[in-house]
């Protein structure tokens, strides 16, 4: 009897030293894709802005943070072609939109992860565009080497106001929604 207390004893001190560290996966930039629409009152247009490098933070096989870095001079637009996408995409890299010359680069950092159900999670995090952090919370799936999202943006938290209703009364039928719509699939 002492001797099993004692293997007991052994087994508990052993058991709680042993603890599951996190583990970093970096996410493969060339193999992931970010998609983003953007609507209007005439239309919408769909286009492209790449991940310039990021990670998921894991401990065990849930997922506890991540971050992420954009490029956002590769904006560009998939839905026009020759001058009209060239006269597109220069508007969404000007001061208008993005400003991608003063600010080539947005971040994503996650602050808060909740399990919602199998490889599912709630993600608050801090989002900048334009050197300006707002919180943004979306839902996360997972699986082995993979994770996806859809989510919107309010541009006009991030002082992006170009054609907006919320701040042009007059604008009519050249409104721009203030929503962008954004689909994530990560590798890693």
């Amino acid at each position: 009897m002492k001797n099993l207390k004692a293997i007991t004893l052994a087994l508990v001190v052993v058991l709680s030293t042993v603890s599951v560290s996190a583990q970093t996966k970096k996410i493969d930039a060339t193999k992931s894709s970010i998609n983003w629409v953007g609507k209007k009152v005439t239309g919408q247009h769909s286009g492209t802005v790449n991940l310039k490098d990021g990670t998921l933070i894991f401990k065990g096989k849930k997922l506890k943070g991540g971050s992420f870095t954009v490029d956002m001079t590769s904006l560009t637009s998939t839905d026009l072609s020759g001058e009209y996408q060239g006269k597109l995409n220069g508007h969404l890299k000007s001061e208008d939109f993005f400003g991608t010359e003063k600010f080539p680069t947005a971040t994503l950092m996650f602050k808060k992860v909740v399990a919602k159900g199998a490889n599912i999670y709630s993600v608050t995090g801090d989002l900048t565009i334009k050197g300006i952090k707002n919180p943004i919370t979306f839902d996360l799936a997972t699986t082995a080497n993979s994770a996806t999202t859809k989510f919107n943006v309010d541009r006009t938290k991030y002082d992006i106001k170009y054609g907006s209703k919320s701040f042009f009364d007059s604008i009519g039928d050249k409104a721009i929604d203030n929503e962008i719509e954004l689909s994530v699939a990560l590798e890693f």
